[in-house]
């Protein structure tokens, strides 16, 4: 018996936001003082930083539980499966279902029931969580659905990753132009065929750590205090990431026992290019090799860091053909990672 992904879906939000739509916002320091440069210079350190030149954001319609539920509607669909079949639904996110214009966190019942429940599954035997992981919670889910079938308790998982950060950034803040929205999904099964997830990595690292990501206040000192927005110490994260991230990714690989000359993909969150290519190029350098050309597919430049969503969506995109001059193949082996709040990093090796 092996562990598969047998199929995938993704929901790619409508609005498209471009870094010239940021020209009006006014961006404060943390101590609410104005921020020494125009915003025309702000866009620019931005792109050549974070390589993104546009998000996605929902439309006020939508929640994440919403689009949450087009990407498991796609995954079952394309792994040709009864969702009643489904012995567990684990979706990951951070900050619930909130509203346009709201200032709380709607997160009673679970995201993961209210998925379950827009699937219309009767079935009470399929059990319905969700995951606070950080950005890493969709691999995380994906560790633990592989637990569940290895341990006797499940054949059919569905993993969803889904976030709408565009709901909790504070537009005074340079970082609110990295976050975006999405939903990533699949399903877990298993199966005769080869292949498959092959080992995993999974740390949490919070002594000193747990604070790089957090709930603070607006730069703008005339906000609600009561209102909060998420909030990241950007040198430490990335300083935090490259220390620790790259040796992560090479446990993972010697446990699955496959040659860093094997490594079809590297299926990195989409926190921002600089740090992505940073970490690979670490990572490469662990084996005294050089990342082969093509090694790490992107898709941070026109969708943003959509948090939990980036890698489910990622590997969507990729297995769809919807990636330029980027493919995968039966037997190819992919490595996935991710880092985020907590502070939380994880890895799987894959074989297609």
């Amino acid at each position: 018996m092996n562990i598969k992904i047998t199929g995938s879906g993704s929901y790619i939000p409508t609005k498209v936001v471009t870094n010239l739509d940021f020209a009006k916002h006014h961006f404060l320091n943390e101590d609410g003082s104005d921020f020494p440069y125009p915003n025309d210079v702000v866009a620019e350190k931005f792109l050549e930083i974070t390589g993104i030149q546009e998000r996605r954001y929902v439309t006020e319609d939508l929640t994440t539980s919403d689009i949450a539920t087009f990407a498991a509607e796609k995954a079952i669909q394309d792994a040709q499966i009864d969702p009643e079949t489904l012995d567990y639904i684990i979706l990951a996110h951070n900050f619930g279902n909130v509203k346009q214009g709201a200032i709380q966190s709607d997160i009673l019942p679970s995201l993961a029931s209210r998925v379950k429940q827009n699937l219309k599954i009767k079935n009470p035997s399929c059990v319905a969580y969700d995951v606070l992981f950080g950005c890493p919670g969709w691999v995380e889910g994906v560790i633990q659905a592989q637990a569940f079938i290895k341990a006797g308790m499940a054949k059919k998982c569905l993993v969803i990753g889904a976030e709408t950060l565009s709901r909790v950034v504070d537009i005074h803040d340079r970082d609110s132009m990295i976050y975006s929205d999405g939903a990533g999904a699949t399903i877990i099964e298993a199966t005769e065929e080869t292949g498959g997830i092959l080992s995993h990595e999974s740390a949490t690292y919070a002594y000193d750590e747990a604070d790089y990501l957090f709930f603070g206040n607006s730069y703008n000192t005339s906000h609600d205090p009561d209102v909060r927005y998420i909030k990241m110490f950007g040198r430490k994260i990335y300083e935090f990431a490259l220390s620790n991230v790259p040796k992560a990714m090479a446990s993972c690989l010697e446990k699955s026992g496959i040659s860093i000359h094997d490594v079809k993909k590297v299926l990195i969150h989409q926190a921002n290019e600089k740090m992505d290519e940073a970490i690979i190029q670490r990572f490469f350098r662990l084996y005294k090799q050089t990342p082969p050309e093509g090694v790490m597919p992107m898709s941070i430049h026109k969708l943003g860091n959509s948090s939990v969503a980036t890698v489910p969506t990622l590997y969507d995109l990729l297995i769809k053909g919807k990636i330029e001059n980027q493919e995968l193949q039966k037997g190819d082996v992919i490595l996935f990672a991710s880092v985020g709040a907590g502070m939380n990093i994880n890895a799987f090796v894959y074989q297609m």
